[in-house]
């Protein structure tokens, strides 16, 4: 007896040898050499931190050239710090100013004031004033780290009170994390709200513009003058020194204290894990802290670490000073450019402070007093003074202050248009479009990596004409398999649906999803990054999220490429008809396949399935589960208004949407009068053509 399966082998042989197209396929083979490097998120990530850290030279490799493009790496920085909506340019007030108390010491005078950087967003702080000024003297801001009672913290009143006894006026400024009113920094470190990325919304954005305002109030005083200010800090008021002085010319001198290394070093040895969200920008635009530097170039900039510290590694601070020397020696500034570097551990240590101090009278002051003759500041407790002395809120903030919600204020989002015709929905489509490949998605390399595909599985059993699994080349670093079982004879040029698996999804839970779907329609299975064999430990879920934003992705950003560089793959393959290809996905990757839909734009149709609301709402505190977020998207768009824009791609939902979705459907039905959006009861009512 001759089996039915020994007849389709046959048969597919006499294929394999006599049709030409078939003969086009990619080759059959094992090639386990091929999978040797391949997919670990951990290689990757140190990969592309690796590329933005060892690019330096490459975004700065000239005077002129750096020149020509500094005002747009600044503002790829204000825009990566989520600082487009506020007055960075142009004339400005003197920030409101409310004095509510002083303490007179015998060199100076501590103002306790209270300014309000924008309307209802008040800063705490301590203006330290030297008794004995003679005209206009040098300023210093200094801000705090991630102290619990900021500016009261026994080290920065310490550098205060030397500031002033030195001889400058010094405002010393608290976080709008900790202090006398506390709010928020920890997003996406305690509270999961990594919906902050998908918002552009950086709390470092909000204390560089309190310490912009700073320097505006800074400015007007009569004591001070205005052309040698100052700015240092530690730790967190580390990372705002670097964001300061790069934003600001009118910082004359910065010192950046154990706040910032290379981002392959934060990655490499996972210290990002350690980090406050203030303390790298969203790095869509792929900067380090030596771009940062860059910026500064070629003002006095000292860069201080000690030798120990927790979170940066000195042979990580050493590079980045390496690096911006470079840009030092374009403007022959060196001299103005110092490392300083000890013994001990995370944060300002007693050897960094004198050269510190010594610092800043030479470049503010024009004196060349040496460490050992300026010394450290008193910690004693007779000279430090109690919090409760230096406090400014008596009865507690203004009942107007934003400090605890600026997070949902600070960064504008954008608005579902009010559409009135196609011509319109075009408009906004480009616009969006044109927003997103430069922002969200601009880690999409340039040059997509060859498929160097191979057929490594092939199969009699599975489906009604077989069943065969390719791997291809997505991205560097990454070989992603498709899985292909065939409802009709696959010699047959065909329309095809590919399916997205979920995370942590049950055995044939997808294929069960579409197992009702158009019998004349061939299925292909996707795991993207962070789906079965290409995915990781739950635990490390929440590592992965936030140092993904250090380089500027998200894991979903990363799917969507999968995703349309899967698509790509498919229509290589000259079986597949390559305008009749569809995606089906629920859930979360829902939002992955409506924006690999909208990039893509060739799709036939898109199938989903309970699709996530919004992509403006919190996740799990520990970072596991859904992980929607795309960089700075919501500035532009939402999932609803995706859906909406598809072009000639028809949505179809199994089960009814989300509210938030009616924009969508209310524009398809009564603006463009087409059915490019229906729902359905059951994936059985979706018909696609198979012409």
């Amino acid at each position: 007896m001759i089996h039915a399966n020994q007849v389709v082998s046959t048969i597919l042989l006499a294929i394999l040898f006599i049709d030409p197209m078939w003969a086009q396929q990619p080759s059959f083979g094992l090639d386990h050499e091929s999978q040797k490097d391949c997919n670990s998120i951990r290689k990757y990530l140190i990969q592309e931190a690796s590329k933005i850290s060892k690019g330096f030279t490459n975004r700065v490799p000239s005077k002129s050239i750096w020149e020509g493009k500094r005002s747009a790496h600044r503002d790829q920085l204000i825009e990566m710090l989520g600082l487009t909506d506020v007055p960075l340019t142009g004339m400005r007030e003197t920030p409101p100013v409310q004095k509510v108390g002083i303490l007179k010491k015998e060199k100076f005078r501590i103002e306790k004031i209270i300014y309000e950087s924008s309307p209802g967003l008040y800063v705490p702080a301590n203006l330290y004033i030297p008794n004995d000024i003679r005209g206009r003297t040098p300023a210093i801001l200094y801000v705090c780290g991630h102290a619990r009672n900021q500016k009261a913290y026994k080290k920065y009143q310490g550098n205060a009170r030397k500031f002033a006894e030195l001889g400058f006026v010094c405002l010393v400024i608290e976080t709008i994390q900790w202090g006398e009113v506390e709010g928020e920094h920890w997003g996406t470190y305690a509270r999961g709200w990594f919906h902050w990325l998908s918002r552009g919304y950086h709390p470092g954005g909000v204390e560089v513009w309190n310490g912009i305002r700073g320097i505006d109030l800074l400015a007007s005083l009569p004591e001070v003058d205005a052309d040698k200010i100052g700015v240092t800090g530690a730790s967190g008021g580390g990372s705002q020194s670097w964001y300061l002085g790069a934003l600001d010319d009118r910082i004359k001198a910065a010192v950046p204290v154990a706040g910032g290394e290379t981002i392959e070093a934060e990655i490499f040895q996972k210290t990002v894990d350690h980090h406050c969200d203030c303390m790298m920008p969203h790095n869509i635009y792929h900067q380090d802290f030596s771009d940062m530097g860059a910026l500064i170039a070629p003002r006095p900039l000292m860069i201080a670490a000690p030798s120990r510290d927790a979170m940066f590694a000195i042979e990580s601070v050493s590079e980045t000073h390496q690096s911006i020397a470079d840009v030092y020696d374009f403007y022959n500034s060196l001299e103005t450019l110092e490392f300083i570097h000890c013994q001990g551990g995370h944060g300002d240590r007693d050897t960094l402070r004198p050269q510190i101090f010594s610092f800043f009278l030479k470049h503010l002051m024009n004196q060349n007093v040496n460490p050992e003759t300026v010394g450290d500041i008193d910690m004693s407790d007779a000279a430090t003074i109690p919090d409760g002395d230096l406090a400014v809120y008596v009865d507690g903030a203004p009942a107007n202050d934003r400090t605890k919600y600026i997070q949902d204020e600070f960064v504008k989002l954008a608005v579902p248009p009010a559409l009135a015709s196609g011509e319109e929905l075009e408009q906004y489509r480009r616009q969006v479009l044109t927003f997103l490949k430069d922002r969200t998605f601009n880690h999409f390399p340039r040059i997509p990596v060859d498929f160097d595909a191979q057929w490594s599985h092939r199969a009699h059993d599975d489906g009604p004409f077989g069943r065969h699994v390719y791997s291809f080349m997505s991205e560097e670093g990454w070989r992603l398999k498709v899985d292909i079982q065939w409802r009709r004879p696959p010699h047959e040029v065909q329309p095809l649906l590919l399916v997205l698996r979920s995370p942590d999804e049950d055995r044939y839970e997808s294929e069960s999803f579409v197992s009702k779907s158009d019998t004349e329609i061939s299925h292909a299975y996707l795991e993207v990054r962070g789906v079965g064999e290409l995915g990781w430990a739950a635990n490390q879920q929440w590592h992965i999220r936030r140092a993904s934003a250090w380089i500027g992705r998200t894991i979903a950003s990363m799917q969507v490429y999968d995703v349309i560089r899967s698509l790509a793959f498919l229509r290589s393959l000259p079986v597949i008809q390559k305008e009749n290809i569809s995606l089906a996905a629920r859930d979360g990757m829902a939002a992955v396949a409506m924006y690999a839909a909208l990039l893509d734009g060739q799709l036939a149709s898109l199938i989903v399935q309970d699709p996530p609301p919004t992509q403006d709402q919190p996740s799990r505190r520990d970072g596991r589960g859904e992980a929607i977020e795309m960089m700075h998207c919501l500035q532009v768009t939402d999932l609803p208004q995706v859906a909406g824009i598809l072009g000639d791609t028809k949505l179809f939902s199994i089960g009814r949407l989300p509210l938030s979705y009616d924009w969508a459907l209310e524009l398809h039905r009564d603006v463009l009068k087409d059915e490019n959006l229906a729902i359905l009861q059951s994936i059985s009512e979706w018909k696609m053509s198979t012409e």
